[in-house]
């Protein structure tokens, strides 16, 4: 089979389509004919050698995947058949004609929508949703600020707060953006580069501030997160596009506010049952599926929907990158896979 492949770390002019062993579906895994992929941040970083993938994944790049069901590993129990239509979230290897996934790990495409629209879903919205529910365990009519509004994730959490009848303010870089942001539902939006967002952020709620972060921007952002976090608010870092080291009286600002910090990696989540979260991912993939889901069809007019930025074929991957390193994508980049 074909996959995005790189012999070694540095810039998208290394990446190429490599032919490749197909692999074989294990015990409880399924074997899924990818038609569709999409582009991730983390792609990026193990790209350029600065995010490896976890132990016994793929070294193939690719957290998502949709396609159809083609084959059945031993000891599956019967839920899926050849021919399913479905995606999944995957620790890599999604950017290739075939990839095995644990059954659990599985949803159904919902009805109506197209292979390119289903693989902008499984790691923006798993991610958005883990942040909100599982992680800041988000209430009915909190304010939840956004970062990076414009991105999967972001263009994923303005629907899900919506969805939870709370109200989603969010960053972004330009007037564009911020527009798309507005039209997914975002009840404000700051342009981070020529206003404070912390200062329009405590306007826009009458000085009380935000009950949750989303943040995957870090360091640079630290202070002005801290400005307009509410009391007891919850401050979620799930990403360092600024870096992690922090100068300045952070602890006692945070312990001023009664407030908390989280931290969450989805990928590096082991499929093994851990003791303090067992088969977490598939817990994750099961409340998503039963809750989330339905709300992707319904007629003309869904309650939720993936944004899709933009698709390249597989053998333009080193493009798809240099269009997400420019950072002007709103919503996904998808990639499409040969047949």
């Amino acid at each position: 089979m074909f996959a995005a492949y790189f012999d070694c770390p540095g810039g998208p002019e290394n990446l190429y389509m490599k032919e490749v062993m197909k692999p074989d579906p294990g015990e409880g895994e399924v074997l899924v004919k990818v038609s569709a992929s999409a582009l991730n941040r983390a792609d990026l970083l193990q790209r350029r050698g600065k995010y490896p993938p976890p132990k016994g994944a793929s070294d193939i790049l690719g957290l998502e995947a949709a396609g159809s069901v083609a084959g059945l590993g031993p000891g599956c129990s019967g839920r899926w058949k050849i021919g399913d239509a479905v995606m999944a979230l995957l620790p890599g290897g999604g950017q290739a004609q075939y990839v095995t996934v644990p059954e659990g790990l599985l949803m159904p495409i919902p009805k109506d929508m197209t292979f390119i629209q289903a693989a902008a879903i499984p790691e923006a919205w798993l991610t958005a949703f883990q942040l909100l529910h599982f992680v800041g365990k988000v209430q009915e009519g909190e304010r939840v600020l956004i970062h990076a509004g414009a991105s999967g994730v972001g263009m994923a959490a303005i629907q899900l707060v919506r969805l939870a009848k709370a109200i989603p303010i969010v960053t972004a870089g330009t007037q564009e953006k911020l527009e798309a942001t507005t039209n997914a539902g975002a009840a404000a939006g700051f342009n981070y580069k020529n206003e404070d967002f912390s200062e329009k952020v405590l306007e826009f709620t009458q000085g009380s501030g935000v009950d949750i972060i989303l943040d995957c921007v870090g360091a640079s952002y630290w202070e002005k997160n801290l400005s307009c976090l509410s009391t007891d608010g919850r401050w979620i870092i799930y990403g360092l596009l600024s870096g992690g080291e922090v100068h300045g009286d952070l602890l006692a600002r945070l312990l001023s506010k009664r407030a908390s910090i989280h931290t969450s990696l989805l990928r590096s989540r082991d499929k093994e049952a851990s003791v303090l979260f067992p088969q977490y991912k598939e817990r994750l993939v099961r409340a998503f599926t039963e809750e989330v889901l339905p709300h992707f069809s319904g007629g003309p007019s869904p309650l939720l929907q993936p944004f899709v930025d933009s698709v390249y074929p597989l053998h333009a991957i080193a493009e798809a990158h240099r269009a997400m390193e420019e950072n002007k994508n709103i919503g996904k980049i998808v990639i499409e896979i040969p047949v």
